[in-house]
Protein backbone atom coordinates (compact mmCIF):
# COMPACT_ATOMS: atom_id res chain seq x y z
CA UNK A 1 0.00 0.00 0.00
CA UNK A 2 1.80 3.36 -1.17
CA UNK A 3 2.06 5.54 2.17
CA UNK A 4 0.34 8.88 2.29
CA UNK A 5 2.43 11.89 0.60
CA UNK A 6 3.04 14.41 2.80
CA UNK A 7 -0.14 17.19 1.79
CA UNK A 8 0.43 18.47 4.82
CA UNK A 9 3.34 20.98 4.33
CA UNK A 10 2.86 24.20 2.01
CA UNK A 11 5.77 24.65 -0.36
CA UNK A 12 6.75 28.45 -0.28
CA UNK A 13 9.62 29.31 -2.29
CA UNK A 14 11.51 31.75 -0.21
CA UNK A 15 10.86 34.65 -3.07
CA UNK A 16 7.33 33.36 -3.23
CA UNK A 17 8.00 32.59 -7.01
CA UNK A 18 7.87 29.41 -8.60
CA UNK A 19 10.75 29.85 -11.31
CA UNK A 20 13.27 27.01 -9.14
CA UNK A 21 16.12 25.57 -10.37
CA UNK A 22 16.72 22.37 -8.82
CA UNK A 23 20.02 20.90 -8.37
CA UNK A 24 19.79 16.66 -8.06
CA UNK A 25 22.28 14.42 -8.17
CA UNK A 26 20.37 11.76 -8.94
CA UNK A 27 16.86 10.21 -9.32
CA UNK A 28 16.50 8.07 -5.64
CA UNK A 29 17.62 11.11 -4.17
CA UNK A 30 15.33 13.89 -5.89
CA UNK A 31 11.98 11.84 -7.12
CA UNK A 32 9.99 12.70 -3.56
CA UNK A 33 11.77 16.51 -4.26
CA UNK A 34 10.30 16.30 -7.86
CA UNK A 35 6.89 14.83 -7.34
CA UNK A 36 6.23 17.23 -4.26
CA UNK A 37 7.00 20.14 -5.99
CA UNK A 38 5.19 19.27 -9.16
CA UNK A 39 2.18 18.87 -6.64
CA UNK A 40 2.55 21.67 -5.09
CA UNK A 41 2.24 23.43 -8.88
CA UNK A 42 5.63 25.18 -8.32
CA UNK A 43 6.98 25.63 -12.05
CA UNK A 44 10.92 23.91 -11.88
CA UNK A 45 13.55 22.98 -13.86
CA UNK A 46 16.37 19.78 -12.94
CA UNK A 47 20.00 21.02 -13.39
CA UNK A 48 22.07 17.99 -13.44
CA UNK A 49 25.98 18.84 -13.14
CA UNK A 50 27.80 16.26 -11.18
CA UNK A 51 31.34 15.80 -12.25
CA UNK A 52 32.09 13.70 -8.88
CA UNK A 53 30.64 10.88 -10.15
CA UNK A 54 32.82 8.30 -10.85
CA UNK A 55 33.64 6.21 -13.19
CA UNK A 56 31.73 7.62 -15.80
CA UNK A 57 29.58 4.48 -16.50
CA UNK A 58 27.66 5.08 -12.89
CA UNK A 59 27.46 8.80 -14.11
CA UNK A 60 25.39 8.17 -16.85
CA UNK A 61 23.23 5.44 -15.25
CA UNK A 62 22.02 8.21 -12.82
CA UNK A 63 21.95 10.81 -15.32
CA UNK A 64 19.26 8.41 -17.63
CA UNK A 65 17.53 7.73 -14.17
CA UNK A 66 17.04 11.41 -13.88
CA UNK A 67 15.99 11.73 -17.21
CA UNK A 68 13.97 8.98 -17.42
CA UNK A 69 11.85 10.48 -14.28
CA UNK A 70 11.82 13.96 -15.24
CA UNK A 71 10.60 13.00 -18.79
CA UNK A 72 7.69 11.37 -16.74
CA UNK A 73 6.43 14.22 -14.68
CA UNK A 74 6.91 16.55 -17.50
CA UNK A 75 10.06 18.49 -16.25
CA UNK A 76 12.46 20.44 -18.00
CA UNK A 77 16.21 18.52 -17.93
CA UNK A 78 19.57 20.15 -18.12
CA UNK A 79 22.30 18.52 -18.84
CA UNK A 80 25.90 19.97 -17.47
CA UNK A 81 29.16 19.04 -18.46
CA UNK A 82 30.81 16.07 -17.05
CA UNK A 83 33.93 18.01 -16.04
CA UNK A 84 35.49 15.08 -14.26
CA UNK A 85 39.27 16.69 -15.02
CA UNK A 86 38.33 20.13 -12.89
CA UNK A 87 36.43 18.22 -9.89
CA UNK A 88 39.78 16.23 -9.58
CA UNK A 89 41.64 19.22 -9.49
CA UNK A 90 39.45 21.25 -7.05
CA UNK A 91 39.56 18.52 -4.51
CA UNK A 92 43.47 17.57 -4.81
CA UNK A 93 44.85 17.18 -1.40
CA UNK A 94 41.46 16.21 -0.09
CA UNK A 95 41.49 12.25 -1.40
CA UNK A 96 41.62 11.50 2.24
CA UNK A 97 39.14 13.80 4.05
CA UNK A 98 36.34 11.82 5.52
CA UNK A 99 32.69 12.05 4.32
CA UNK A 100 31.06 15.07 5.27
CA UNK A 101 34.77 16.27 5.49
CA UNK A 102 35.95 19.15 3.60
CA UNK A 103 36.22 17.26 0.38
CA UNK A 104 32.18 16.98 0.51
CA UNK A 105 32.19 20.90 1.07
CA UNK A 106 34.36 21.63 -1.87
CA UNK A 107 32.14 19.25 -3.75
CA UNK A 108 29.27 20.95 -3.08
CA UNK A 109 30.67 24.23 -3.46
CA UNK A 110 31.78 23.27 -7.15
CA UNK A 111 28.13 21.94 -8.23
CA UNK A 112 26.12 24.79 -6.59
CA UNK A 113 28.18 27.50 -7.95
CA UNK A 114 27.84 26.07 -11.62
CA UNK A 115 24.06 25.90 -10.81
CA UNK A 116 24.06 29.38 -9.30
CA UNK A 117 25.63 30.63 -12.54
CA UNK A 118 23.48 28.96 -14.87
CA UNK A 119 20.10 30.17 -12.49
CA UNK A 120 21.82 34.27 -13.06
CA UNK A 121 22.42 33.44 -16.94
CA UNK A 122 19.08 32.16 -17.62
CA UNK A 123 16.37 33.71 -15.34
CA UNK A 124 15.66 31.73 -12.33
CA UNK A 125 15.99 33.72 -9.16
CA UNK A 126 15.52 30.64 -6.89
CA UNK A 127 17.92 27.27 -6.41
CA UNK A 128 17.61 24.22 -4.07
CA UNK A 129 18.85 21.00 -4.70
CA UNK A 130 18.19 16.94 -3.36
CA UNK A 131 21.14 16.15 -1.91
CA UNK A 132 20.04 16.85 1.94
CA UNK A 133 17.41 14.41 1.48
CA UNK A 134 19.75 11.70 2.20
CA UNK A 135 20.50 10.70 5.87
CA UNK A 136 24.11 10.35 4.93
CA UNK A 137 24.61 14.03 4.43
CA UNK A 138 25.11 17.08 6.31
CA UNK A 139 21.87 19.26 5.55
CA UNK A 140 23.94 22.46 7.63
CA UNK A 141 27.13 21.75 5.18
CA UNK A 142 24.75 21.87 1.98
CA UNK A 143 22.92 24.96 2.91
CA UNK A 144 25.99 26.47 3.79
CA UNK A 145 27.04 25.58 0.16
CA UNK A 146 24.20 26.56 -1.68
CA UNK A 147 24.32 30.05 0.28
CA UNK A 148 27.51 30.68 -0.62
CA UNK A 149 26.93 30.27 -3.82
CA UNK A 150 24.15 32.62 -4.51
CA UNK A 151 25.72 34.99 -2.46
CA UNK A 152 27.54 36.14 -5.66
CA UNK A 153 24.16 37.20 -7.32
CA UNK A 154 21.59 39.83 -5.88
CA UNK A 155 18.11 38.90 -5.46
CA UNK A 156 18.74 35.45 -5.81
CA UNK A 157 18.11 32.61 -2.82
CA UNK A 158 19.18 29.17 -1.80
CA UNK A 159 16.18 27.57 -1.15
CA UNK A 160 16.77 25.90 2.16
CA UNK A 161 13.33 23.38 2.60
CA UNK A 162 14.16 20.28 4.83
CA UNK A 163 12.90 17.97 2.43
CA UNK A 164 13.06 14.70 4.73
CA UNK A 165 10.53 16.46 6.74
CA UNK A 166 7.12 14.57 7.55
CA UNK A 167 8.01 11.62 5.84
CA UNK A 168 9.99 12.90 2.98
CA UNK A 169 13.05 10.34 2.91
CA UNK A 170 10.59 7.52 3.66
CA UNK A 171 8.76 8.70 0.49
CA UNK A 172 12.08 9.07 -1.17
CA UNK A 173 13.09 5.26 -0.74
CA UNK A 174 8.96 4.32 -2.05
CA UNK A 175 9.22 6.09 -5.20
CA UNK A 176 12.95 4.80 -5.63
CA UNK A 177 11.30 1.12 -4.99
CA UNK A 178 8.21 2.10 -7.33
CA UNK A 179 10.08 3.18 -10.44
CA UNK A 180 12.94 0.94 -9.97
CA UNK A 181 15.45 3.61 -10.15
CA UNK A 182 19.24 2.18 -10.65
CA UNK A 183 19.95 1.13 -6.72
CA UNK A 184 23.74 3.08 -5.30
CA UNK A 185 25.42 2.29 -2.78
CA UNK A 186 28.02 4.92 -2.70
CA UNK A 187 27.98 8.28 -2.86
CA UNK A 188 29.61 9.03 -5.92
CA UNK A 189 33.02 9.67 -5.92
CA UNK A 190 35.79 7.55 -6.65
CA UNK A 191 36.52 8.31 -2.82
CA UNK A 192 33.30 7.21 -1.37
CA UNK A 193 33.56 4.24 -3.68
CA UNK A 194 37.30 3.15 -2.28
CA UNK A 195 35.91 3.51 1.61
CA UNK A 196 32.87 2.12 0.76
CA UNK A 197 34.56 -0.79 -0.62
CA UNK A 198 36.98 -0.94 2.12
CA UNK A 199 34.40 -1.42 4.39
CA UNK A 200 32.42 -4.15 2.34
CA UNK A 201 35.67 -6.34 2.17
CA UNK A 202 36.17 -5.55 6.12
CA UNK A 203 32.81 -7.20 6.94
CA UNK A 204 32.61 -9.93 4.57
CA UNK A 205 30.90 -8.21 1.88
CA UNK A 206 31.35 -8.49 -1.98
CA UNK A 207 33.01 -4.99 -3.66
CA UNK A 208 30.62 -2.83 -5.38
CA UNK A 209 29.67 -3.89 -9.11
CA UNK A 210 29.08 -1.02 -11.18
CA UNK A 211 25.52 -0.85 -13.08
CA UNK A 212 23.61 -4.16 -12.03
CA UNK A 213 22.07 -2.91 -8.78
CA UNK A 214 17.91 -2.10 -9.21
CA UNK A 215 15.43 -0.94 -6.81
CA UNK A 216 12.66 -3.47 -6.41
CA UNK A 217 9.82 -4.33 -3.98
CA UNK A 218 11.99 -7.28 -2.71
CA UNK A 219 15.09 -4.96 -1.44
Amino acid sequence: MSKKKPESIVLETPTGSDHVLLHSCCAPCSGEVMERMADAGIRFTIFFYNPNIHPEKEYLLRKEENIRFAEKLGIPFIDADYDSKNWFQRIKGLEWEPERGERCTVCFDMRFERTALYAHEHGFDTITSCLGISRWKNMEQINDCGQRAVARYPGMHYWTFNWRKQGGAARMVEIAKRERFYQQEYCGCVYSLRDTNRWRMENGRERIQIGVEYYSPEN
